[in-house]
């Protein structure tokens, strides 16, 4: 049991150093034109309210789940979020820096909220219905993504085998979130080859996609 723990909890943190980059940026942005001291206020508060926030909607996400198929599609809608990390985007972010330290504060919170839903659903998944762990994950990571936004991507744009790693971790968890997927329980049910193989289809098969699809664009300039 405390392996599994321990692997779920690597996982959460993993997805999200992973989907959080972008998180950072916002961050900066919205504070950017605020004197140094109540920028550092605003970084923060926004961050402090951002996590609270972002704690409350993964934890309804982790109960919503019980619903019949809502695993199910969850999986599914995170192999699309996995499939989407990989494709070569050059996306701007269009985030307006906040006049006073209210302004910059719920700027963050929003973004966050914006932004983080693909967070929200892949933690839920790697959580296993357990709260504390949606807890200590995101504890652990959204410091982490904050103070480490520009070394993590740093190395994201110089090692793009990141990327693919961290979608494989994605399509990974979009692959358990099918299997406990209730309505399906009898389908894999004591077939531990089945499970397996679902796990290896669903990952190779999302990294195959994305280095295709990429493959085809440049092709096409």
């Amino acid at each position: 049991m405390e392996t599994d723990f321990l692997i779920s909890l690597l996982q959460i943190i993993a997805i999200d150093i992973l989907l959080g980059g972008d998180n950072a940026i916002v961050i900066a942005l919205a504070s950017r034109n605020l004197p140094e001291k109540q920028r550092n206020k605003a970084i923060f508060l926004g961050t402090g309210l951002a996590i609270v926030v972002r704690v409350v909607l993964t934890i309804v996400a982790v109960y919503l789940l019980n619903i019949p198929f809502l695993y199910l599609a969850g999986g599914i809608l995170l192999l699309i979020i996995a499939y989407k990390l990989i494709l070569e985007e050059d996306e701007e972010l269009d985030v307006k820096a906040g006049k006073n330290l209210s302004d910059a504060v719920k700027t963050i919170v929003f973004a966050d909220i914006a932004m983080g839903l693909d967070n929200v659903l892949a933690i839920a998944g790697a959580a296993h219905g357990n709260i504390i762990l949606v807890v200590i994950g995101l504890l652990v990571s959204v410091p982490i993504i904050i103070w480490g936004s520009k070394i993590i991507l740093h190395f994201m744009e110089r090692f793009p085998v990141l990327i693919y790693i961290g979608s494989g971790v994605l399509a990974f968890t979009a692959a358990g979130m099918i299997i406990e997927e209730k309505m399906l329980h009898t389908v894999f049910a004591d077939n531990t080859m089945l499970e397996y193989g679902l796990y290896l289809f669903l990952i190779i098969g999302v990294l195959f996609a994305g280095i295709l699809t990429n493959s085809i664009k440049r092709k096409a300039k």
